[in-house]
């Protein structure tokens, strides 16, 4: 079958990445394997959201440590501890200075509390700017961001017994409601979610979100993800066509 013609004009107005293979890019260059963290953090986050921000998208989410990350070997959890630390101080200030808004989903209570105030810190700092938004999934998991939704649901539900028209309003929830309950509430659905490493699931990233995304599995690793490789994934987002059920 021949392959559409990319409208070079059709660029995704948010650009969701997993992040995946920064282990296995730093096994096979006998590195230690927090070197493709540090490296995706030094020389790979900024560029493509400058880029990005160059070719007109107005969202990037990045899956920078989900939910089961914390089963991870504690020297490499401590270690990327401190690339967020090193990441938030420096170069969260420079996204800052070329006015990138900072955004954050994901049950952030599960950091260190010095984590916590920085990245609260960030987001009020940022929150006026205009050039791109880009969010970071911490401590981010489909399920559980659902499963928090539902509870905070329910506890107003709760806390507000008494009131008919809440009980009333919570009876038959809608599909407006429940999405703007979520962590990505004011933000729109991915158009585009890449995941890098060659892995073809989502593993449970932005469930509810992703229902008409298109969906990409390049085999080259996170560390790898330059502006070129960007380009190249725009132009075949452009050339796709998207029906949405209809």
């Amino acid at each position: 079958m021949k392959k559409a013609k990319a409208n070079m004009e059709n660029v995704p107005t948010h650009i969701a990445i997993i992040m995946d293979g920064n282990r296995r890019w730093a096994r096979e260059r006998f590195l230690p394997e927090l070197a493709g963290h540090t490296h995706v953090a030094e020389n790979i986050l900024e560029t493509l959201i400058e880029h990005g921000a160059k070719r007109g998208v107005k969202y990037m989410t990045f899956w920078a440590w989900s939910t089961e990350n914390w089963g991870r070997k504690e020297e490499e959890v401590s270690g990327v501890m401190e690339i967020f630390r090193h990441v938030i101080k420096k170069k969260w200030q420079r996204l800052h200075e070329k006015g990138v808004r900072i955004k954050i989903i994901g049950d952030t209570s599960k950091f260190p509390s010095d984590i916590q105030k920085a990245l609260s810190d960030v987001v009020e700092q940022t929150k006026d700017n205009t050039t791109i938004t880009t969010i970071f999934a911490l401590n981010y998991g489909g399920r559980d961001e659902i499963m928090r939704s539902m509870n905070h649901m329910m506890k107003k539900v709760l806390e507000n017994a008494k009131e008919q028209k809440m009980i009333q309003q919570y009876n038959n929830v809608t599909i407006e409601q429940f999405t703007n309950s979520l962590d990505t509430a004011s933000i729109p659905d991915p158009d585009l979610i890449v995941r890098t490493g060659g892995e073809q699931r989502l593993s449970g990233f932005l469930l509810w979100q992703s229902e008409y995304s298109e969906l990409m599995f390049p085999s080259w690793y996170m560390p790898e993800f330059t502006p070129s490789k960007l380009d190249e994934i725009i132009e075949e987002f452009g050339s796709r066509a998207r029906r949405f059920g209809k």
